[in-house]
């Protein structure tokens, strides 16, 4: 492996920092590596394989206002390009105009998600205004670059998916700003995205085409303010939501932003044609709860399915036992959530919605094969996380017409990151390909990528390459083959 470090970057977090987010699997780079010819610790690149996996994470450079959630750490983005036979690896901090006015300032700037706005230096919702727009959450490749997105809906950073270069920000994006969970429909090349905001009509849905150029925009009104997460497809719909958490009128009114769960409301989903208009939607109602991902969705006849993840208790409360960390943790932990694979079937004929459970398996951040997005599937793949923590401590398989689940579990301090399927070139199964993801071993202070047969995850990984140095815990990832 021949390394290079291109930078290093100045750290100004405290020395004795015992924060649980920004320490030991969160504990965050500062340095930037090129790494070429990665070195195999076992098994082999794929000759066939050629493409990206680039993940997303939070890794801040300052303290925070106050408390800090790992959701507002700055962008960093890691790429591992296979070709050849070979792989390499480039990590890049996202160069945020939020972190350039931070640095320079020599201190925080922006409140945080648990953070009262008020002690912001800026005005205003959001990634543009109260909180920084970190573009830390998502990534996604579209019209050859990789586009990082913030979850609060900010700027849409681009980067050349070869050498992470930044290349400015995207001029499609809407004066809201995009969310994350921009979805590419690969049949297509087209990129979904959606907006939302305090003001009316507090939700908009857009279509950019596959030549990167803003193709369709349209206003999905809403009750009131809402926190969308994600959106799902199928080859004709676009799925969107109003989820039952949001923020207490009464207090967002005094400038106070406190989420809240109103399990006396039903969750909607709202249903658009790909480039209908605001007239076209129609709304579908289902019992009260969150759901942070979907998995896929696809037309049944006359039926929108739409596979997700439900949660039994979208607001846990904390454990006093986890003292002061305890709200915390509950904000990030799938188990206390009781998050589970979970099935919607939006009636277009009679506007009914039936929904039932697909697997009694607790777990998040799910992953098709980008192939069959859109269209029916069967197989789905997850990451499990450790109880109390948001550590991905393995990996599951499972079957959403009811067979057998699969699962891997990590050695105690191993943690994975979101793990991608990479489809095998002209493969035909729906799961021919790879599991793809990176590892933060903190009993090694090392990260390897690990890639998985995803027709038999409980194997383990059937290959394994050295990274230059450890990588931090994050949120998102994606796979995409070099066209």
């Amino acid at each position: 492996m021949k390394v290079e470090i291109v930078k290093r970057w100045e750290s100004r977090l405290p020395a004795d920092d015992d924060h649980p987010y920004r320490t030991g699997a969160w504990a965050p780079d500062a340095v930037e590596y090129d790494a070429d010819g990665l070195d195999v610790v076992a098994g082999a690149v794929p000759a066939e394989l050629d493409g990206w996996y680039l993940r997303n994470t939070e890794n801040p450079l300052l303290p925070s206002l106050g408390r800090y959630h790992p959701f507002d750490g700055d962008g960093m983005l890691h790429a591992v390009r296979f070709g050849g036979g070979r792989a390499s690896y480039r990590n890049r901090m996202v160069r945020t105009a939020g972190l350039a006015a931070e640095l320079a300032a020599g201190a925080p700037l922006w409140a945080g998600i648990i953070e009262a706005p008020e002690k912001s230096a800026r005005d205003g919702w959001g990634a543009r205004g109260r909180m920084k727009d970190a573009s830390s959450t998502d990534v996604v490749v579209h019209a050859g670059r990789a586009l990082t997105t913030f979850y609060q809906c900010g700027d849409v950073y681009r980067h050349d998916p070869d050498t992470l270069a930044p290349d400015g920000t995207a001029p499609w994006a809407p004066a809201w700003g995009v969310s994350a969970h921009a979805k590419v429909d690969e049949r297509t090349g087209e990129l979904l995205f959606m907006s939302y905001a305090k003001e009316a009509p507090y939700l908009r849905y857009g279509v950019v085409g596959k030549d990167g150029a803003l193709a369709h925009l349209v206003d999905v009104p809403l009750p009131g303010p809402r926190l969308p997460h994600d959106l799902a497809f199928t080859e004709r719909f676009t799925v969107l939501n109003d989820f039952p958490l949001f923020w207490d009128p009464a207090l967002l009114a005094q400038g106070v932003h406190r989420p809240r769960f109103y399990p006396e409301l039903p969750s909607r989903f709202a249903v658009i044609p790909r480039h209908g208009a605001t007239g076209d939607v129609v709304w579908f109602e289902a019992s009260a709860t969150y759901c942070l991902h979907f998995i896929n969705a696809y037309e049944d006849g006359d039926e929108i399915v739409l596979d997700g993840y439900r949660q039994a208790d979208p607001m846990p409360r904390p454990d006093p036992a986890d003292g002061v960390w305890g709200p915390l943790k509950k904000m990030v932990d799938v188990h206390a959530m009781g998050a589970r694979p979970h099935r919607w079937r939006l009636d277009r004929r009679t506007g009914k919605t039936r929904e039932e459970p697909l697997a009694d398996l607790v777990s998040e951040f799910p992953a098709v094969n980008g192939r069959v997005a859109g269209r029916r599937h069967r197989r789905a793949w997850a990451m499990t996380a450790k109880p109390g923590w948001f550590l991905f401590d393995g990996l599951a398989r499972f079957d959403v017409d009811g067979g057998a689940t699969e699962r891997f579990r990590c050695d105690e301090g191993v943690y994975l990151s979101e793990a991608r399927f990479a489809p095998r070139p002209g493969g035909r199964r729906e799961d021919d390909g790879w599991l793809v993801t990176i590892t933060t071993d903190t009993v090694r202070d090392a990260s390897e990528v690990w890639m998985f047969d995803a027709a038999r995850v409980a194997d383990g990984p059937v290959t394994r390459l050295a990274l230059p140095a450890r990588v931090c815990h994050g949120t998102h990832a994606c796979w995409a083959t070099r066209s």
